[in-house]
């Protein structure tokens, strides 16, 4: 957290521009444990620019070069898959992060590992980070049961290092899985990587087996797409070009093209990439499960308010464990333009009958880089919005503020 904040004012003029985003942090982070894992027989192109795979590759070095304490900071996907990847190569090494990390629970990771075989002890607190790896890994373990409605980072981690496991690894998954598209990703990247794979109703099995000699090609970063998507929806008029997203994407963020529909926002898919253009229909919808996307959450839910459509939002069990607890920040912070999300037995609804713009208004980020982007479109509607800790956005999308610049925004540096 810093002093620094970033007041921001809408353009003079509408929204027409190309922005390039950077790469998906979702498929760079799974790439570089695959990379890592196949000794470099896995390559990747246009890996990400953000702080969060800066900080998985620093990690994996740090571990070749015996570095004995690894601090990652607030990087939950890197404390996830690293701690797969440690435990399973007997990296010794203690994994650490901030003070939010060291309350973001991980023992339901930390007992599949440890049923794998893998010698893991919690350096502070029972069930969260930081955690010591040893040296000694044996399986004595093949299969795994793990419940579908946990973070499907666990899930991910798990499959990730199966294939380098000494017997490989028969995965259940106990209930319904949410954040599907996630795992989908996960498995069509391992595809990629020359593993083989059954999935079976409830049961993934991967055998033990060599990665293949393969070129990893990232695609741009849907979730960062949607915050432009965003801008689109509170504009009077745009077309933004956003080059080399797929309509065939591995990323469940893309759902934003399906979704910002409801909010008069059209994609036209191209060779190229996308064009997103604000369209002269009403809103619709009042209904958004976001299960399979949480991580849009925030963008869509902001979005909403600002337009003042009330709607009920489903699929949101683990925004509480994310960087921040990401519904009661959004509480706090919609309630600056009177705003209300309340919650009835796993719906939120949102209820935007006091909606108001002040003329200024300031927006606290909680060490979060999705409430800094999510609540940055609101520019469009208040003449001065106030972003605290504006450097947040580096955890995925570095370039955030830059590329606001360059679509016409007014950016004060505070």
């Amino acid at each position: 957290m810093t002093n620094r904040s970033l007041t921001l004012s809408k353009p003079s003029a509408e929204s027409f521009c190309s922005i390039e985003l950077t790469g998906s942090k979702s498929e760079s982070n799974r790439a570089l444990i695959l990379n890592a894992l196949s000794k470099g027989k896995v390559g990747i192109r246009n890996l990400s620019l953000a702080d969060d795979t800066a900080v998985m590759q620093e990690s994996l070095k740090n571990a070749t070069d015996h570095v004995p304490l690894i601090n990652i900071g607030p990087a939950g996907t890197a404390m996830r898959f690293l701690s797969a990847y440690f435990a399973v190569t007997g990296t010794e090494t203690t994994l650490t992060g901030t003070e939010r990390m060291k309350q973001r629970p991980i023992g339901i990771l930390v007992n599949a590992l440890r049923e794998l075989g893998a010698i893991v002890d919690y350096a502070e607190e029972e069930g969260f980070p930081p955690l010591a790896f040893h040296k000694g890994f044996n399986q004595k373990n093949n299969k795994i049961n793990i419940r579908g409605n946990v973070s499907s980072q666990y899930i991910t981690a798990l499959l990730l290092v199966a294939a380098a496991l000494p017997e490989g690894l028969e995965l259940n998954i106990e209930g319904e899985l949410t954040s599907r598209p996630y795992v989908e990703m996960t498995l069509s990247m391992l595809s990629e990587a020359g593993i083989s794979y059954q999935w079976k109703e409830n049961v993934i099995l991967i055998p033990s087996q060599d990665f293949g000699d393969a070129l990893i090609t990232v695609e741009p970063d849907w979730s960062a797409a949607s915050y432009w998507y965003s801008i689109a929806a509170l504009s009077d008029a745009a077309s933004i070009k956003l080059p080399w997203l797929k309509k065939s994407s591995l990323q469940g963020d893309s759902r934003a093209s399906s979704i910002m529909e409801h909010f008069g926002v059209s994609t036209e898919f191209t060779d190229s990439g996308i064009e997103i253009s604000k369209v002269p229909t009403g809103i619709k919808g009042d209904l958004f499960d976001l299960k399979d996307c949480p991580d849009l959450a925030q963008t869509v839910i902001v979005c909403s308010a600002a337009l003042g459509h009330n709607a009920t939002f489903t699929g949101l069990e683990t925004l509480k464990i994310k960087e921040t607890d990401r519904i009661a920040a959004l509480q706090n912070e919609l309630g600056k333009i009177g705003v209300t999300l309340h919650e009835d037995n796993g719906f939120y609804h949102l209820d935007c009958s006091g909606l108001h713009f002040p003329e200024t208004v300031r927006i606290d980020t909680y060490e979060d880089h999705r409430m800094a982007m999510a609540f940055a479109p609101l520019a469009l509607k208040i003449p001065n919005v106030i972003i605290e800790d504006p450097a947040v956005v580096g955890k995925s999308y570095p370039s955030f503020w830059n590329d606001l610049e360059k679509a016409g925004f007014f950016i004060i540096d505070n």
